[in-house]
């Protein structure tokens, strides 16, 4: 079984890209801010929310880094990352309640429950219409070294009889990739999961 939510583009590229800020912090360490604002232009096209300040129709660039930069200050990029799930439901939750939106409610999953129930919870969002923030920490297997102590989005997944593949949403553009390999990087601080939903 294969599903994927509807997305959105700024300009050819496929959600946004923290390489375009000309702030270096945002280039060095925004993947949480680029990850919060992808979430919330999707709340608005799909979930009827008005969280992004701009023109919804076609997104540019300009405007979707002049709306990272309004994101920066609740998911700010520190030297040693947004490296929790708790930051990351602090930093956009403040940011959801000073937009004067209630209807998007948030808890963590953690890296440290199995593959297997990870795949469930994937699953279950994306068919309840929920993109899902996803925080790699380090990871041991050299294939996953580009998502490495980083926030992106998953929007999709294929189902296996012994695997789930996700469609990971980063740098503008999108991977399927074994979650069973993404879930399993060998350390003990694992990241996880934001599961988003209604309030």
């Amino acid at each position: 079984m294969k599903k994927e939510l509807d997305f959105f583009r700024v300009g050819r590229a496929y959600g946004g890209n923290q390489d375009w800020f000309a702030d270096p912090m945002m280039r060095l360490g925004g993947c949480a801010a680029v990850t919060a604002c992808d979430s919330s232009i999707y709340f608005d096209r799909y979930r009827g929310t008005r969280l992004y300040p701009f023109h919804q129709g076609r997104i540019s660039k300009k405007e979707y880094t002049r709306f990272g930069m309004r994101m920066k200050p609740y998911l700010k990029p520190r030297w040693s990352g947004i490296d929790s799930l708790d930051i990351y439901i602090d930093g956009y939750g403040a940011f959801l309640e000073d937009a004067g939106c209630d209807s998007i409610g948030m808890k963590p999953f953690s890296g440290e429950e199995s593959a297997e129930l990870a795949g469930k919870e994937v699953v279950e969002q994306i068919n309840r219409g929920f993109p899902v923030p996803r925080l790699t920490l380090n990871h041991t297997n050299p294939s996953f070294k580009f998502y490495e102590w980083h926030w992106f989005l998953l929007t999709g997944y294929e189902t296996a009889e012994k695997d789930c593949k996700v469609k990971a949403v980063t740098y503008g553009s999108w991977n399927w990739i074994s979650l069973n390999g993404l879930w399993d990087t060998g350390y003990s601080r694992r990241g996880g999961l934001i599961l988003y939903g209604e309030k």
